[in-house]
């Protein structure tokens, strides 16, 4: 049966699952270096313990073996380490695979965002296998909804959206089967804020939701999250939330990929995953861009274990 975004007492009551976590340490998408060490930030600030706490159990497989840039040529200078982020995104979208055949709560930590095109075609695939849908909230400063045609630097991470909506490089969109891997109506972005000029222009063609960070401030985070997860759970059976700490201001999570002034402060952003939670609707995590070299005594990985406690169910009171 499909979902709604309105949850019923009983659905906001998390049931204890198994999260299974899978660390991809990439930052070949990045035009900034130090978000391959995100994956170990984000445990050494004690995301397993804090999630036991909770009642899950966690499954914890490590990382993926991903080469770094010292080994790699750059090649096309407008999708930058393409050859390598195809074969690592190849790798992450086996292994969710893996996970979701099992029954298990997919969260995967990153790395840069470009890990999502992995991630989120194995989930479509599965669902498609279903005969089902998948809707994707993606919390973000950006869109990354540029093409190598259209992005200023060349950096796979500002692409993802793109080639899961079917553009792209063929060996990023063919991962998991050929064609889009979602339905621009099921997307739905909050906390934009940073958009390239042919960003906007593929935004409003595809009609896909974006609530910047000018509503939330207009609005609040409530009717925001209310919006957008009506919008992705409407005719969908999953729903993935990709969460990229950029999303987050830099006065509160420093330590992030690319930082930009004026994003999530810390209420909001523990706000935004406990609607998540009480919706009962999402079904697979990502975390990524958290930079280590950036960061202040792993205080923006501290937070993220903070954020992902709240989306697993944990309140105040």
């Amino acid at each position: 049966m499909r979902r709604t975004a309105e949850a019923s007492p009983d659905e906001r009551s998390r049931p204890p699952q198994t999260i299974h976590v899978l660390g991809v340490p990439m930052d070949l998408g990045s035009g900034r270096r130090g978000v391959d060490m995100g994956p170990s930030a984000i445990r050494i600030a004690g995301l397993a313990e804090r999630l036991a706490e909770l009642g899950h159990k966690v499954v914890d497989e490590g990382d993926l073996a991903i080469k770094n840039m010292e080994e790699l040529k750059v090649g096309d200078v407008r999708a930058r380490y393409l050859t390598e982020i195809a074969r690592a995104s190849r790798h992450v979208s086996t292994k969710v695979e893996r996970i979701v055949a099992k029954g298990h709560f997919p969260l995967v930590l990153g790395g840069d965002h470009s890990i999502s095109v992995g991630t989120v075609s194995a989930i479509a695939g599965e669902a498609r296998h279903e005969g089902n849908k998948v809707g994707l909230l993606w919390v973000d400063a950006h869109g990354d909804i540029n093409t190598p045609e259209t992005s200023p630097s060349g950096n796979i991470h500002g692409m993802p959206v793109a080639v899961l909506l079917g553009e792209g490089p063929p060996e990023l969109t063919s991962i998991g089967g050929a064609g889009p891997k979602l339905d621009p109506r099921n997307i739905a972005m909050v906390g934009i804020r940073s958009l390239d000029e042919g960003e906007k222009v593929r935004l409003k063609r595809y009609d896909v939701q974006v609530h910047t960070m000018s509503q939330v401030d207009r609005h609040g985070i409530e009717p925001v999250m209310k919006e957008a997860l009506a919008r992705v759970s409407d005719g969908t059976d999953r729903v993935h939330v990709s969460f990229d700490l950029d999303a987050l201001d830099p006065e509160v999570a420093p330590g992030v990929g690319t930082p930009v002034k004026g994003g999530l402060d810390y209420r909001e952003a523990h706000l935004l995953m406990e609607i998540l939670s009480d919706s009962g609707l999402m079904t697979s995590l990502e975390v990524v861009e958290a930079n280590p070299i950036l960061d202040v005594r792993n205080a923006s990985a501290a937070f993220a274990v903070e954020l992902v406690q709240s989306a697993f169910g944990k309140r105040i009171l």
